[in-house]
């Protein structure tokens, strides 16, 4: 983990396009990439997105502020510990616990990676990769 002092200030330099990689239990690896600005320490490193491509339904909400907290999405009765950009009550949180699997498929919901759009599937992640480039950059590829 980079942090956030670090991702603030190399961000605030030029305009850049956040990539997120999430890797599911099955093996299935899918993106999505968004242009994106991070406000600074006097906003609690606010995250603004708008999305722009990828392989995987958005569930994080764009062009809205979502800050960063340690404890979770307020008022939520099952707010997810770790530090996230925090909303609503919890569509995704890459910042949790490492959590497996239980037999049979089941999840333990709200407890480790996940990624749920509003309108699709919950995806329980066994991996995750969050990164900038310049947006004058072609591709990650």
């Amino acid at each position: 983990w980079l942090g956030l002092k670090k991702i603030y200030s190399i961000s605030k330099q030029r305009s850049y396009i956040l990539r997120i990689e999430l890797q599911d239990w099955r093996g299935n690896r899918r993106h999505i990439e968004y242009t994106f600005s991070l406000g600074g320490p006097s906003t609690n490193y606010s995250l603004q997105l708008s999305r722009m491509s990828g392989s995987i339904p958005n569930a994080l909400p764009e062009r809205s502020e979502l800050r960063f907290s340690t404890a979770g999405a307020p008022n939520c009765p099952e707010s997810s510990p770790g530090g996230w950009w925090h909303s609503e009550c919890e569509e995704t949180n890459l910042n949790g616990k490492y959590v497996t699997p239980r037999s049979r498929g089941r999840l333990d919901r709200g407890k480790g990676l996940y990624w749920k759009p509003k309108k699709g599937r919950y995806y329980l992640l066994k991996s995750t990769k969050i990164m900038i480039h310049p947006t004058d950059l072609k591709s990650f590829d």
